[in-house]
């Protein structure tokens, strides 16, 4: 088969495409054909050597497509069985070996490309939505990089949930995009923030900031907050951020920081839940997935050089398997 591999740590030319072994399932797992696979900023905080893992390594946190082979021991998983997982390595291959209680059928209407740009994304803008902060109506709320695959996410899911969207993005174009997912204000850099918030809550500060961006917005998310707020800092696709005084979290109003994680979201039947809450409203046509480009395999650097430097918008997908013998599959 062929697969993406990381030898050594560096830039996006580190990713190199060559011919692998084809996987075999060891006892609790299965061979899944692979379709498509999402491209995150958890890739490139691995392949940079920001997130150490051995080398090498097949990278791809997260994919979808047909089931082909069956380990020992596997039940409630049939080989044709259309299926997508998230937060394992490997996606960037034309097969991968998953431990079949990670994975998550694919319901009709479901495409493996949409799987593969929503499932990860869409099961952290869950667990942020509803539990690092629930969303009640009438909250307003700030999203940082409201352009980007969670931003968007958050966006919509947030107004589902009867809240109000303030949007940071890089660019005009981007602010596009966000007005598009709901955000009722949209603040191009990071500098209006500070007034955006104020004009939106009379002065108050508002109930939560999901930030998935780090060093760059980590001061205009706490000023941002109201008494008692919630900081969510998810991600750091803009670099980590310093060692903070916990004095700071007092002199901003008493407010909560935390640096949550999907999978510690996701153990036993949080899995399900998460996945289906998400393909639920995708199917129903109430949440959007926005595929800003989609790559051929061996283009993965490529990709990673777009989703560093904020070329695009929304999620980022690799194109791997021929989609009609997956999509068709009923």
């Amino acid at each position: 088969m062929r697969a993406v591999v990381v030898g050594r740590t560096g830039g996006p030319e580190v990713l190199e495409a060559r011919e692998m072994p084809d996987p075999r399932p060891e006892p609790g797992e299965v061979v899944v054909e692979v379709e498509a696979a999402g491209v995150n900023f958890v890739d490139v905080y691995f392949r940079s050597g920001r997130y150490p893992v051995p080398l090498p390594y097949v990278p791809g946190q997260e994919g979808a497509g047909m089931v082909r082979e069956l380990g020992d021991g596997v039940d409630g998983i049939g080989i044709g069985d259309r299926v997508a997982w998230a937060n394992l390595p490997g996606a960037y291959a034309e097969r991968v070996a998953v431990p079949a209680h990670r994975l998550v059928r694919l319901p009709a209407g479901v495409g493996a490309e949409t799987a593969a740009a929503v499932l990860l994304q869409g099961m952290t803008a869950h667990y942020l939505l509803h539990d690092t902060y629930r969303v009640r109506p009438g909250d307003t709320v700030v999203v940082h990089a409201a352009a980007g695959g969670v931003g968007l996410l958050l966006t919509q899911w947030a107004r589902l949930l009867g809240g109000h969207v303030i949007g940071t993005v890089s660019t005009p174009d981007k602010e596009k995009l966000a007005r598009a997912a709901g955000a009722d204000e949209v603040v191009v850099g990071y500098d209006g923030l500070a007034a955006a918030v104020a004009g939106l809550t009379s002065g108050d500060g508002v109930a939560a900031v999901y930030d998935g961006v780090g060093a760059p917005t980590f001061e205009a998310s706490l000023a941002a907050l109201r008494p008692r707020g919630v900081f969510a800092l998810f991600g750091q696709s803009g670099g980590p951020v310093p060692p903070v005084d916990p004095q700071r979290l007092n002199h901003a109003g008493s407010v909560f920081l935390t640096r949550p994680n999907l999978e510690h979201h996701i153990a036993g039947g949080e899995l399900a839940t998460r996945a289906n809450a998400v393909f639920d409203l995708i199917g129903a046509g109430r949440l959007r997935a926005h595929i800003g480009a989609a790559y051929p395999l061996a283009e993965a650097a490529n990709a990673h050089r777009d989703l560093e430097r904020r070329r695009s918008a929304g999620k980022l997908v690799l194109t791997i398997g021929e989609p009609a013998s997956l999509e068709t599959t009923g």
